[in-house]
């Protein structure tokens, strides 16, 4: 029989919870992304703004799972401790949208892969696209249905399809490397003022955010732990080196093609970078790696999606119906509720001009939310003090961690447009009806005066995006 200490998880394996949440989809597609918007310099600068403030909110993380163990439902229980029940819940939702959105970049990447050979699969968000993808999402949905939770075998797999093609990717490129194009691109063809240098900066910040989804992986899985110490650790050890390599993979390709070869790649564009390196091998190895790879992470993610929706309801966020249970253990109503909305996000790709870079983005988007609200909780607790006892170097320290986390997480959010924020309130006015219908079974006033004040502004802010929509103000 196992035993509770049997059952808990190594440091080690919490950092590879961090490293797998992290290396996902979005790493093959960062050559083309950042060639469209930027040369090396603009990159550079891009992964020391992201890389340091991610590497605050890791800290924070790291800090938060020592000081409030008792938080042990991840991302949301902090939102919910720190700002009430509406901003948990806000939190919840927004993490549980974006992991769906996340879940379409995964479909749209794989048939855009396939694409290159079957053309009537295009970039990923043609009819023939959605409908292959929808058969992949209902299987792998009645496949968890049957109890399908952890598969170590399917692990395996997965983390050796990410790992290979990436250490293959960077070798070949390394040895491949000239300095002239480097040199070339190094600017990124624009002027060498300030605000041409910003502006090129500025739209690469939602991909960075994109790749680093997945840093409160250790946190979520909290509770596992052997030691509280042990997911802080995770946290920081498993960013570090997840940077390290999305560093490597950005600024490489510039110097084996130029900016504009770059920037006009299809996706996954790290397959055509090693294509125009080696040759149409070297776009089947990582194409046959990333589609393992996507696979693997739709499963982990889909299975995280609906546990996100299944503990907000355990804990009263939204309607108790989502907590049910089937005889597998599987969370059932979440699942379905889950996989519902990724077929709806599926088929709204089909009106999208760049689905990837929508869904991308919209991910991101929905994501910064609930960190902008860990971070202002981890300040709001050095504000008051709260646990700091007589510790006031930690208690500085922690302050001015938790400012920085919350101003780059706020900076993030409103670098990506109002576009991407006023499509987010499209999805969390309807959304919020959810919350509604948890407080009234339980017998709750719904909103409080300033929780009253945040549902207004999330309904004017849908009602802006529809009008935009309608309108042509917003495209997408």
């Amino acid at each position: 029989m196992s035993t509770e200490s049997d059952q808990k998880i190594s440091r080690l394996a919490l950092t590879a919870m961090v490293v797998g949440s992290m290396v996902g989809a979005g790493i093959f597609s960062i050559p083309a992304r950042f060639g469209a918007a930027t040369g090396p310099f603009g990159a550079i600068i891009s992964w020391i703004i992201a890389g340091g403030g991610m590497l605050m909110l890791a800290f924070v993380f790291q800090s938060l799972a020592v000081r409030k163990p008792e938080i042990d439902t991840g991302i949301y229980g902090y939102a919910t401790a720190g700002f009430g029940n509406y901003a948990g819940f806000i939190a919840a939702f927004g993490f549980w949208a974006g992991t769906c959105l996340g879940n379409v970049t995964y479909f749209i990447l794989i048939k855009s892969t396939i694409g290159a050979i079957v053309p009537m699969f295009g970039d990923g968000n043609t009819v023939s696209a959605i409908f292959f993808s929808s058969i992949i999402l209902w299987a792998f949905h009645f496949m968890i249905l049957r109890g399908v939770k952890e598969a170590a075998f399917i692990n395996q797999v997965v983390t050796i399809a990410k790992i290979i093609p990436l250490i293959l990717f960077l070798i070949i490129v390394a040895f491949a490397f000239q300095k002239d194009l480097f040199v070339a691109s190094f600017w990124g063809g624009g002027a060498y003022s300030f605000a041409d240098i910003f502006g090129q900066i500025r739209s690469t910040m939602l991909v960075t955010v994109f790749v680093f989804i997945g840093i409160e992986g250790a946190s979520v899985y909290s509770r596992f732990a052997r030691k509280r110490e042990d997911v802080g650790w995770a946290t920081v050890m498993g960013f570090v080196g997840v940077l390290c390599l999305l560093v490597l993979v950005t600024l490489l390709p510039f110097g084996v093609m130029f900016r504009p070869e770059l920037a006009s790649l299809r996706q996954p564009s790290m397959a055509g970078v090693l294509s125009h390196i080696v040759g149409p091998w070297g776009a089947w190895f990582v194409s046959i790696g990333l589609i393992i790879s996507v696979l693997g992470a739709f499963l982990a993610w889909s299975l995280l999606a609906a546990e996100v929706l299944f503990a907000a309801a355990k804990s009263k966020l939204v309607p108790e119906f989502l907590a049910r249970e089937n005889s597998n253990g599987v969370p059932v109503t979440a699942l379905w509720v889950t996989n519902i909305l990724v077929q709806v996000f599926l088929l709204s790709t089909l009106f999208a001009q760049e689905a990837f870079n929508l869904a991308l983005d919209m991910t991101s988007a929905m994501t910064l939310i609930p960190y902008v609200l860990v971070a202002a909780y981890a300040l709001k607790l050095t504000k008051k003090g709260e646990s700091y006892a007589d510790d006031a170097a930690a208690l500085a320290r922690d302050m001015k961690i938790a400012a920085v986390a919350t101003l780059y997480a706020l900076f993030m959010l409103f670098s990506g447009g109002f576009k991407h924020i006023l499509l987010a309130c499209i999805l969390f006015a309807p959304g919020s009806i959810m919350f509604i219908m948890a407080q009234r079974e339980q017998g709750n006033t719904v909103f409080n005066p300033i929780e009253k004040g945040m549902f207004i502004a999330t309904s004017v802010g849908a009602v802006v995006g529809i009008v935009a929509l309608a309108t042509g103000q917003i495209a997408i």
